[in-house]
C-alpha cells in the first residue's frame, strides 16, 4: 500500500498550472481530481492536501497506537549492561585472537588493543531468569516486561551517521525520521499537541535535528522539539502588547489567504502552514497544562524520581507518558552522555543512575494504566562497545571502550512485543554474533509491524521512485512478537 506523495502533488499542481495559463478553464478539475485522489491507489483513507494529519489505518491490525522511544546517544557499553562474558575477564590485559577480529579496524584502538573485563557484576532476575548488569537494579525488576535483542547489529561506525541509520535508516541527513513515517502511515488522534514530540537531555546530539526531520515528507510530519525550560515550545506564547481579538483577527486573515492559495495551487507545504498556525492557537493552552506536573500523585513523581522543577531523563519519562495519554502518536526521548572512550566504568554508572529508574517507571506506569498493551516502548543506543580497551595519555583516555557496531543491545517492551524474553547471542568474547543477528533495518521493520504496516508497503515517491523507512533491506523479527 502506498500513500500519495509530495512528488505526485507538485506534478498536478504543475498540470493545474498549465491548463489554467492555456486557457482552457480545467484548473479546478484538475484540483478535484487531486483532493479525491486522482492516483490510482488501493484502498485506505490516504492523506490528502487539506487533511494531511487525518487518522488512517494501516496495511493490517495494529498491536500498537503509538511509540515511545528512549534513544540512548553516544552508544552505552552492552558489556556493561546486558551482555556479561566472563571470558573477557580470563582475558584482561592480554588480546584477542586474530581470528576473532579479523580485518576489523577502529577509529582510536590498534585490533591487537588489550581485552577490558566487564565493569559490574551480573544476576538473572525474574522468572524468565534473563541476566542483566547490577548497574541497572529498576530494570532488573520489571526483566519480565521487556525484551531483549542481544544481538543489534548496523552499517555505520560514528555518531552522527549510526544515529541517523537508527532514526531514518539511512546514514546521511535528509531521510524522513521513524516517527515521521509513523505519522505519515497513521495520522494524527491529537488536535491540541503536536503528534510528533521530541524532548532532549544532556547537552547535543551527534545526529542534530535531522534525527527528527521529515526528510522528503512534508514538514508537516517533523518532529516538534519540546523544551524543558521556559516556554514549552518556541514562538508559542502571544507577543506582549497583542490583544486576543487582535490575534484571532490575524489568525483568521492568514488563514483565508493560506487555504485560497491552497486550493490555487494544491501544495502541501501550504496545509503544512495552516496546520502549524492553527495548532500553534490551541497549544498556548495545551502546552502548559502538558507541562504542568502538579496534578501528578507524589507517588507517580516518585516511582520515576522526578523533581517537578528541574529537567531531567526522569521529567521527560513522564512528559511522555502524558503525552500518549492525550494522543501524541510518536515520542522521542533523547539522553545523550554515553559515548565511554575513557573510564566506561563511571560513564554507565552516571549514565544508568540517570536513566536506569525512568525507563523502568515508564513501564511500570504504562502497565498500571492498560497503556503498555498498545504502546510501544524502545531503549537503545546507536552500537555498542568495543570488547578491548580504550587507553591514550595524549587525549587523556583510559579504561574505555571504542565504538563497535557489529553486536549491540536494544530492549524493547509493550504493543505486541514478547515479554520477558531475550534473543541474540554474541561470541564469549561480545564481538561478533552467532545467533539470530538482527540489522537495525529489521528493528525497523518490526517497530512497523508493531503498528500495523507492511515496511515493503509504506513507501513515498520522491526523486522518481518510491522511498521506505528499511531502504531495500529489512525482515520482521517474528520471534520477538507476542
Amino acid at each position: 500500500m502506498t500513500h500519495p506523495s509530495t512528488n505526485h502533488q507538485s506534478l498536478e499542481a504543475a498540470r493545474r498550472y498549465f491548463l489554467k495559463d492555456c486557457g482552457y478553464g480545467l484548473g479546478k478539475v484538475a484540483l478535484a481530481s487531486l483532493l479525491t485522489g486522482g492516483v490510482s491507489r488501493p484502498a485506505q483513507s490516504a492523506a490528502s492536501p487539506t487533511a494531511p494529519l487525518a487518522v488512517r489505518k494501516p496495511h493490517f491490525q495494529p498491536k500498537a497506537r503509538r511509540v515511545i522511544q528512549l534513544f540512548m546517544a553516544g552508544a552505552p557499553s552492552q558489556l556493561e549492561l546486558f551482555d556479561q562474558k566472563p571470558m573477557l575477564t580470563k582475558l584482561e590485559g592480554s588480546p584477542l585472537p586474530p581470528s576473532v577480529i579479523g580485518d576489523q579496524r577502529y577509529a582510536f584502538i590498534r585490533s591487537d588493543a588489550s581485552v577490558l573485563g566487564p565493569r559490574f557484576k551480573f544476576a538473572r532476575h525474574g522468572e524468565s531468569g534473563t541476566e542483566i548488569s547490577d548497574a541497572l537494579p529498576h530494570l532488573s525488576k520489571i526483566v519480565d516486561d521487556i525484551c531483549l535483542v542481544r544481538s543489534v547489529h548496523t552499517d555505520q561506525f560514528n555518531h552522527a551517521p549510526a544515529q541517523l541509520f537508527f532514526n531514518t535508516g539511512f546514514g546521511q541527513p535528509g531521510r524522513p525520521s521513524l516517527g515521521s513515517w509513523v505519522l505519515y502511515g497513521l495520522g494524527s488522534e491529537t488536535e491540541n499537541l503536536p503528534a510528533y514530540v521530541v524532548m532532549t537531555n544532556s547537552g547535543g546530539l551527534s545526529g542534530g535535528a535531522s534525527l527528527w526531520s521529515s526528510g522528503f515528507l512534508p514538514t508537516l510530519y517533523t518532529g516538534t522539539p519540546l523544551r524543558s525550560q521556559g516556554d514549552p515550545i518556541l514562538n508559542v506564547s502571544t507577543p506582549k502588547g497583542i490583544s486576543d481579538q487582535q490575534q484571532h483577527a490575524t489568525y483568521s486573515l492568514i488563514n483565508d489567504l493560506n487555504r485560497e492559495r491552497l486550493e490555487a495551487v494544491g501544495d502541501p507545504e501550504i496545509a503544512t502552514r495552516i496546520a502549524s498556525f492553527e495548532m500553534a492557537a490551541r497549544l498556548q493552552t495545551s502546552a502548559p497544562e502538558l507541562m504542568d506536573l502538579s496534578s501528578e500523585s507524589k507517588a507517580t513523581l516518585d516511582l520515576y524520581g522526578v523533581d517537578p522543577a528541574k529537567p531531567s531523563f526522569a521529567r521527560s519519562c513522564l512528559l511522555a507518558r502524558r503525552m500518549i495519554e492525550r494522543g501524541v502518536r510518536f515520542a522521542n526521548v533523547y539522553h545523550n552522555g554515553w559515548d565511554a572512550h575513557s573510564n566506561v566504568e563511571g560513564n554507565v554508572r552516571n549514565n544508568a543512575k540517570a536513566t536506569d529508574q525512568a525507563s523502568a517507571a515508564l513501564v511500570i506506569d504504562l502497565k498500571q494504566r492498560g497503556l503498555l498493551d498498545d504502546t510501544l516502548v524502545v531503549w537503545g543506543g546507536e552500537f555498542g562497545r568495543t570488547p578491548m580497551v580504550e587507553t591514550n595519555p595524549a587525549l587523556g583516555r583510559s579504561l574505555g571502550r571504542d565504538h563497535h557496531p557489529q553486536a549491540f543491545t536494544v530492549w524493547m517492551a509493550g504493543g505486541g512485543i514478547r515479554p520477558g524474553f531475550s534473543i541474540g547471542r554474541t561470541d564469549d568474547f561480545g564481538f561478533n554474533i552467532v545467533e539470530e543477528p538482527v540489522h537495525v533495518h529489521d528493528l525497523q521493520a518490526t517497530i512497523l509491524h508493531c503498528l500495523g504496516f507492511d515496511h515493503e508497503r509504506l513507501t513515498y515517491h520522491h526523486a522518481g521512485r518510491d522511498f521506505r523507512l528499511t531502504d531495500v533491506h529489512g525482515h520482521v523479527v517474528r520471534q520477538i512478537l507476542s
